[in-house]
């Protein structure tokens, strides 16, 4: 029986690099004549984790990533679809633009050694990651030809969305405030003290370390609570008490209260712009793949 298990056992060991083989070129879905197989979803999947990882960290990155594994195959299938129609309006990619980026993205890390590590980490060598940027670039190319190029934002309708939404362009009320940086709690309740009394910015800062900066601030525009809480209290010429955050303590005084206003329609047109051509771009990208789709034949095979 041992023997048995044993034999099992060494059987085992020599098929599971044909299993794993099989596991990554088993085909996931077809695109009209292209196969999408369980590496290139694998591969997808690692390239846009190593593209989120630039700003995410840690339980943000994961669950980012998380939430967009069950439309991941479909966004392959999309990107395929728009590679292959690239391919047919015989765009190409310049090889030097591809290795710009590469080398763009080395800079983000110390050591080349740090950036292969990175890959690896990913399932991905230099060569996945140049492809995939190579397609990438495809992709952008294939939509400024087709979609983006072609959207136009008249006056007109800037005109109209700002006489229609005139309460989304008033400017809230916006506070200039000095800040100071303290290391020290200590120094920061006396340096605080001694503006309330009166003293001079410059005169303290003969005597105490601190840095100064000014501070535009309006209610509900991502200040942390701690400071928003503060500095909204204070009158003109006021002076808080040291807020901490992190290792460091601030002191603020408020300079100036400029009031709410409303935008006007030139100070307010190149907002409306960028917002009516992103909403145009994402309906007119979206009715292009839909058909694009209705054109393709396009199977996803059952796990």
């Amino acid at each position: 029986m041992k023997r048995i298990i044993s034999l099992l056992f060494i059987v085992f060991l020599i098929l599971l690099p044909f299993y794993c083989l099989y596991a990554q070129d088993k085909v996931v879905a077809i695109v009209n004549n292209e196969i999408i197989t369980q590496k290139d979803l694998d591969d997808f999947f690692n390239f846009i984790r190593m593209q989120y990882s630039r700003q995410l960290k840690g339980k943000a990155l994961e669950e980012k990533i998380s939430s967009m594994k069950q439309d991941l195959l479909k966004r392959l299938i999309e990107d395929r679809i728009m590679l292959q129609k690239a391919k047919d309006e015989k765009i190409v990619i310049e090889p030097a633009r591809v290795k710009a980026k590469i080398n763009e993205i080395k800079k983000r890390y110390a050591q080349e050694s740090d950036f292969q590590r990175e890959l690896g980490q990913q399932g991905l060598v230099e060569a996945d990651l140049e492809n995939k940027i190579r397609e990438q670039m495809l992709t952008y190319s294939i939509i400024e030809q087709k979609v983006r190029s072609k959207i136009v934002i008249r006056p007109d309708e800037i005109t109209s969305f700002y006489n229609q939404n005139k309460q989304q362009f008033l400017k809230p009320e916006e506070r200039i405030l000095t800040v100071l940086i303290l290391q020290d709690e200590d120094i920061a309740k006396t340096v605080s003290y001694q503006l309330r009394l009166g003293s001079k910015l410059e005169d303290l800062a003969t005597k105490y370390p601190f840095t100064t900066d000014i501070l535009s601030a309006s209610q509900g525009q991502e200040l942390r609570s701690e400071i928003e809480d503060t500095v909204f209290k204070l009158g003109i010429k006021e002076v808080s008490s040291p807020v901490k955050v992190g290792p460091q303590y601030y002191v603020f005084k408020l300079d100036n209260i400029i009031a709410s206003k409303q935008m006007s329609l030139a100070e307010a047109q190149d907002k409306i712009q960028a917002f009516l051509f992103e909403k145009k771009l994402q309906e007119a990208l979206v009715k292009w793949l839909d058909d694009l789709k209705k054109q393709s034949y396009i199977k996803i095979l059952e796990s």
